[in-house]
Order: structure tokens, then C-alpha cells, then sequence
């Protein structure tokens, strides 16, 4: 439990290579599912649209909101766009870019699955296949407008008797596999331009506000790591002292299952080192409500003027 502990915290850590990797993994996944997925669409005219969609849009939502989980630094991020401003001002330049930074690796795996149920086709088949005009086809001249939604809503389902050896299901399939294939090509297209303008304009802007978006936002994923990391140890620390207070008779026993008791001389000591001392849950909880309303400023100096 506790490697698997250790292994989860070094995933959350807010390293790019690391979050690059699991968004990545993530993509891997997402095209994975999609493979292993079976796909059987209802064939029925009301259902269609619904099935086809629903497989379409609701796993990449799935992925997104787990790239949000996976992704520390979106729980950062909105801790410190919700924080009141107390000593510390708030840099609405950091907080974008850590959002920018938060939505393009979470939006990796819902695009990968939805471009790759574009070009696999068989979700736009199924949810517009009623849709579709049945002037522009042969095979529905003298039926019925009742039976051609009915032959219409059939035509995913290849292996449906009346459709079967049925040319006019395979023009319509084929049209629309051909529409889903393009349109997801297309999408494909328009994000790899994107991302390499991106890429080669962004030394066109001013990289020295960039560098402070970036300074800043990932100071205060360490900033808050470490005062968690801080709060644990005065945890342990005050935890050991109120265990040592309270079995007072039995020092002998505490000291031979690894409790390092201090000595006599380092008791008052103690109080005034690790503990800074704070010697109630009273202060306790002024510290750490000190530290989120009053945040203290980015000014090291003043720390050893004090």
C-alpha cells in the first residue's frame, strides 16, 4: 500500500515529462477501449441518433474529467484563483497559463477518440443514417416514408435480413463512412496547423512574460507541496508529543517501539525548535488560517530582516 502510495504521489507531481506520459497513456487507453468496444447500434429510428452520439461525446467527457483528476496542478490552479488576495497579490497571467496548460493535456484523449471514431465511422453511421435523404439513393422509390425511416434506421445493421444484400444500405453506408472518414481527417488536419503555429509563433510574443507564467505557476505547485510536506511533519511531531504527554507512564515502552523521546534538557528545547512553539490546537488552526487568508509575499528579505 505504501509503494503504491509513494508511486500515485510521484504522478501527481507537476513534472511535465510525467503529466506528458500519463496524457499519453491516456490517449493509448482511450484508443485501446475504442478497439475492444462492441459496437452494436439499436438500428431502430429512435434510438439511432442517441446510441451513436452517446458513444461519440460521453467517453472522451470521461477522459477529460480523469485528465482533470490525474493532473495536480488543476486542483492548484483553482486554489489559487478561489484564495483571498490577503498580503500576496494574485497574477491573473499565472492562472491562465496554468489553465491553458491543465486543458491542452487533458483535451489529449478525447480528441484521440473522437478522431478515431471519425475515421472507424460506425458511430456517424449508426446516428445519421435516418437522417439522410433517400432521393439521393436508389432502392426507396416506390416504399413507403414509414418504411424507408424504418430501412434507413437499418443500415448499420449489415447482418439484418432485409438489408442484407441491399445496395441502397451499402450506398448509404459507404457516404456516410466517406463523410466520417473526411471529417475526421480534417479535424486531424486543423490541430496539427494549429500546433505548429503555435509552435514556431510563439517566439514572435514576449517570452519574458511567458518565463513568469511559468516561474510562478510551477513555484506555487512546490510552494504548496512543501508546506503540505511541512504540515505533515508538525503533525507527526505535535501527535508524538501529545503520545508522550498522555503515557507518561510509559516512557520505557514508548522508547522501545523507535519513539526517540527527548531528554530532559531538550524538552523545553523541542517546543521551541521543529514546533516553533505551538503547543495547541488553537494556534494550530490560526497558523493554517493565517496561511490561507494571508498568504505571505514574495519577498525574501523580509524574513531575515525579521
Amino acid at each position: 500500500m505504501d509503494r503504491f502510495r509513494m508511486i500515485f504521489q510521484y504522478f501527481q507531481s507537476n513534472s511535465e515529462s510525467v503529466m506528458n506520459g500519463i496524457c499519453g497513456l491516456l490517449a493509448l487507453a482511450s484508443v485501446k477501449m475504442y478497439t475492444s468496444l462492441d459496437f452494436s447500434c439499436p438500428c431502430l429510428p429512435q434510438y439511432n441518433m442517441a446510441y451513436g452520439l452517446g458513444i461519440m461525446f460521453v467517453p472522451p467527457i470521461i477522459l477529460f474529467l480523469c485528465g482533470l483528476i490525474l493532473n495536480r496542478q488543476a486542483l492548484v490552479m483553482l486554489e489559487e484563483w478561489r484564495r483571498p488576495a490577503g498580503r500576496r497579490k494574485k497574477d491573473p497571467a499565472v492562472i491562465r497559463y496554468m489553465c491553458s496548460s491543465i486543458m491542452q493535456r487533458a483535451m489529449v484523449a478525447p480528441v484521440v477518440w473522437i478522431i478515431v471514431t471519425l475515421l472507424d465511422g460506425k458511430c456517424l453511421i449508426c446516428a445519421f443514417s435516418g437522417s439522410m435523404d433517400p432521393q439521393k439513393f436508389v432502392g426507396f422509390a416506390n416504399v413507403s416514408t414509414e418504411q424507408v425511416q424504418q430501412l434507413l434506421a437499418k443500415v448499420p445493421c449489415k447482418d439484418d435480413e432485409l438489408m442484407r444484400n441491399s445496395m441502397s444500405r451499402k450506398a448509404v453506408s459507404r457516404y456516410l463512412r466517406c463523410c466520417s472518414q473526411a471529417l475526421g481527417w480534417s479535424i486531424l488536419l486543423i490541430l496539427i496547423i494549429a500546433a505548429f503555429l503555435a509552435r514556431w509563433l510563439r517566439p514572435c510574443f514576449n517570452q519574458a512574460t511567458l518565463l513568469q507564467a511559468r516561474h510562478w505557476s510551477n513555484y506555487i505547485d512546490i510552494e504548496q507541496k512543501i508546506f503540505e510536506e511541512t504540515c505533515c511533519e508538525h503533525s507527526r511531531l505535535f501527535a508524538h508529543k501529545c503520545i508522550l504527554h498522555f503515557f507518561e507512564s510509559m516512557q520505557q515502552e514508548i522508547r522501545l517501539h523507535r519513539f526517540s523521546l527527548p531528554r530532559e534538557g531538550e524538552e523545553a528545547e523541542g517546543g521551541e525548535g521543529p514546533l516553533q512553539g505551538i503547543t495547541d490546537q488553537d494556534q494550530v488552526n490560526k497558523l493554517l488560517k493565517t496561511w490561507y487568508y494571508e498568504k505571505p509575499p514574495l519577498d525574501v528579505s523580509q524574513a531575515h530582516q525579521r
